[in-house]
């Protein structure tokens, strides 16, 4: 476990200085005034004598070797091992957060250990992981942790994976898109209204994330968790697949994900299996090629299929992968499906 009262401050990037002693964070949208002694809303970010530091900086409080499935990635390297990795802080409050124990957390206050950015890539190797994910909670709030594993892992000729609810500025976020090779970005609903009251956040920065990801190259997946009552309406999911397809991502796979009862939202039932076959539906008239179903257990919900011929190329069943010697074109009908398969 890490002390953080050992450790040396690392500075932060994108701050200002105001008077007084104080700092604004340039980070992400909410753009945190901070006194001396105060932190971020995401926990993360901190003055300290008038600077602004990254608390999270080299204290990893989750590792863990996981299938790319689990990100999730269905179109990424399929059948691959990635190392997870995570630092304690999260700019949104979900009020459903599975990992509130450390999105919700100061990084001081979550047991940690601590790995300079090279002992990442060197972890990763040795676990047999040609992918390292930065995710379990908001990596770009360690986004300076995140920046230099990600360009370690390039010199080992690693992949870097984000799982990110996207609430970022453009600057820092097109900083880090030239280390980035895949991201599964947490569309948490497609009401204004329900981002500020279910994360205390907007929506308009995770659409431009998203457009700024496609154009910088990176392969992107979406995932939407259809919450009873919350993020389940059939008029909105159609008005966010029809944005979806409109904006370049027909072809880009969205994960509709049962939501079971957690957090602050444990008084909430479990979501019908008849929600999420619905939202298929409603994604897949809207001209979206590629829709998966998560947290249930639905024979052919995560397989992937031709959009043309409808053959099964990748069969799933949990995180077990059957690709058949797949690489990215259909054997039936020659069709080249999007993904980065070899």
């Amino acid at each position: 476990m890490a002390d953080r009262e050992t450790l040396p401050a690392h500075g932060a990037a994108y701050w200002e200085p105001l008077a007084g002693g104080r700092v604004v964070c340039r980070l992400c949208p909410h753009g945190c005034t901070l006194a001396d002694g105060g932190r971020g809303l995401c926990r993360n970010r901190a003055n300290r004598g008038g600077r602004m530091v990254a608390e999270g900086y080299g204290r990893v409080c989750a590792l863990a070797v996981d299938p790319v499935e689990k990100k999730p990635l269905l179109h990424f390297h399929p059948g691959a091992r990635c190392l997870s990795l995570a630092a304690a802080g999260c700019n949104l409050t979900c009020l459903n957060c599975q990992n509130h124990d450390i999105s919700q957390g100061a990084p001081g206050g979550v047991p940690s250990r601590l790995m300079a950015p090279d002992e990442v890539a060197r972890a990763a190797e040795a676990a047999g992981c040609g992918i390292v994910a930065y995710t379990y909670t908001e990596p770009l709030t360690w986004i300076e942790y995140t920046a230099d594993c990600a360009r370690a892992c390039r010199r080992r000729g690693l992949k870097n994976v984000l799982v990110t609810a996207g609430y970022v500025n453009a600057g820092p976020l097109a900083d880090l898109l030239p280390l980035i090779d895949a991201a599964n970005v947490d569309l948490k609903s497609f009401s204004d209204d329900t981002y500020r009251t279910v994360c205390r956040a907007t929506l308009a920065p995770v659409l431009r994330t998203l457009g700024m990801m496609r154009r910088a190259g990176v392969w992107v997946e979406v995932s939407s968790l259809l919450i009873p009552g919350v993020s389940d309406d059939m008029a909105m999911i159609a008005d966010m697949c029809r944005w979806l397809a409109d904006s370049g991502f027909a072809d880009s796979p969205l994960h509709f994900s049962r939501f079971f009862p957690q957090y602050r939202m444990s008084h909430l039932q479990p979501t019908p299996v008849a929600t999420l076959l619905a939202a298929r539906d409603v994604a897949r008239r809207s001209g979206l090629r590629h829709v998966y179903l998560g947290n249930v257990a639905l024979p052919g919900a995560e397989d992937t299929v031709c959009p043309t011929c409808g053959a099964v190329l990748i069969r799933r069943s949990g995180y077990s992968v059957s690709a058949s010697g797949f690489s990215g074109v259909c054997t039936r009908c020659g069709r080249a499906v999007a993904g980065v398969f070899r």
